[in-house]
Order: structure tokens, then C-alpha cells, then sequence
């Protein structure tokens, strides 16, 4: 236990880097798909994409997946109390969401009129909803 407190330090900053992508990554899919006659602007964004979601969003997603399963491991109790089967279940939706997002890049690949701008400004909002929650389930705790 003498590392936790080392543990959970790399666990916020992994989070905080992680939510980082999930708030800009929607961003430019706005920019992408309003712009989608600018053939040399969507280009550089299309490099945008590809670079914050594989060199910054994944390794920050798995960094913050086993950090917090090593909190997990060292306070098993948590899996007990409402608080963080709350947290868990909206951190299972951010996943999902994570992986969407590169769904949604390879889509704009093909087709960079899939979505309108409207739809990725809307789509903008989902993780900030998810971190408020998750926020709230750990310092709270409400359950």
C-alpha cells in the first residue's frame, strides 16, 4: 500500500489525458465533416485524428484501464459498495464510447459526409455527461 497514493496519481493523470482526447477528438469530426470540400484542410485533419486517438487516447485509456485495476486489486472491498459499481458501469459506457469514436474516424475516412456537424457537436457532449458522474461516484459517493 506504501505505492497507492503513486498509483492513483497516474490513475488522474491517465484519466485527465484520456478525457482530453474524448472532448477534442468529436471536435474535429465537426471540423471534418463541415468542411469536407477543403481537400487539403481535411487532410491535415484526418493526420489530427489518427494521431491524438492512437498515440494519445488509446495508451491514456489503458493507462488509466490498469491503473484503476490495480487500485481494484489492492482494495477489493470498493467492488462492494454502490459508489463504484457506479462508476465502473459509467466507465464501461466510456469505453464504449472511446472505441465509437474510431468507428466514426474510419467512417469520415470513407465518407466524410457520414455524419453532419451537428450530429459530432451533440455526440461532443457524452463524455463530459459520463465524467460528471464518475466524478460525483468518487468524491461523493452517493451510494
Amino acid at each position: 500500500m506504501e505505492y497507492y497514493s503513486w498509483i492513483l496519481a497516474f490513475h488522474v493523470m491517465s484519466f485527465v489525458s484520456w478525457m482530453a482526447m474524448l472532448f477534442y477528438q468529436p471536435r474535429l469530426y465537426v471540423y471534418h465533416s463541415e468542411n469536407a470540400d477543403n481537400k487539403g484542410f481535411v487532410e491535415v485533419v484526418e493526420i489530427q485524428e489518427y494521431k491524438l486517438f492512437k498515440y494519445i487516447g488509446v495508451p491514456a485509456m489503458w493507462a488509466t484501464i490498469l491503473s484503476g485495476s490495480t487500485m481494484l486489486y489492492l482494495n477489493p472491498e470498493y467492488l462492494h459498495q454502490g459508489w463504484m459499481i457506479a462508476k465502473l458501469l459509467f466507465i464501461s459506457i466510456l469505453i464504449a464510447y472511446h472505441f465509437s469514436l474510431d468507428m466514426h474516424r474510419k467512417k469520415l475516412l470513407e465518407n466524410p459526409h457520414y455524419k453532419p456537424g451537428k450530429f459530432y457537436r451533440f455526440y461532443n457532449e457524452v463524455p463530459t455527461l459520463l465524467m460528471i458522474g464518475i466524478v460525483i461516484f468518487v468524491v461523493v459517493k452517493p451510494f
